[in-house]
């Protein structure tokens, strides 16, 4: 085993430790306090609703183009309403940011 295996092995082992860190540690803090856990639901059914949501309203044309990557009506209906979703959040994410600043600014004033 030369030194760039030895690397790449480490690199890997680091990446699967990161993984199962970053998924056990905030278990671990809402074992501490489970009523944390409702915000997190709420903000993972207001996703999968936004997501349910843009899935209905996108699309599911195959072009020529998409066909020779093997994508197919149902894949091309996901792929649009995951894009949709990135529009719809992207856009709550500004709308958010605007009323923050209006906010703050009559608050102020």
């Amino acid at each position: 085993m030369d030194f760039v295996d030895f690397v790449l092995y480490f690199g890997y082992l680091m990446i699967t430790v990161a993984a199962i860190l970053a998924v056990g540690f905030p278990l671990y803090i809402a074992s501490k306090n489970p009523k944390s856990l409702i915000n997190s639901g709420a903000g993972l059914i207001s996703i999968l609703v936004l997501f349910l949501v843009s899935w209905l309203l996108s699309g599911n044309e195959v072009y020529p183009s998409y066909a020779e990557f093997g994508v197919d009506e149902s894949l091309s209906k996901f792929i649009g309403g995951i894009i949709n979703l990135v529009y719809f959040l992207a856009g709550i994410a500004v709308i958010g940011i605007i009323a923050s600043e209006l906010r703050k600014t009559f608050k102020n004033g």
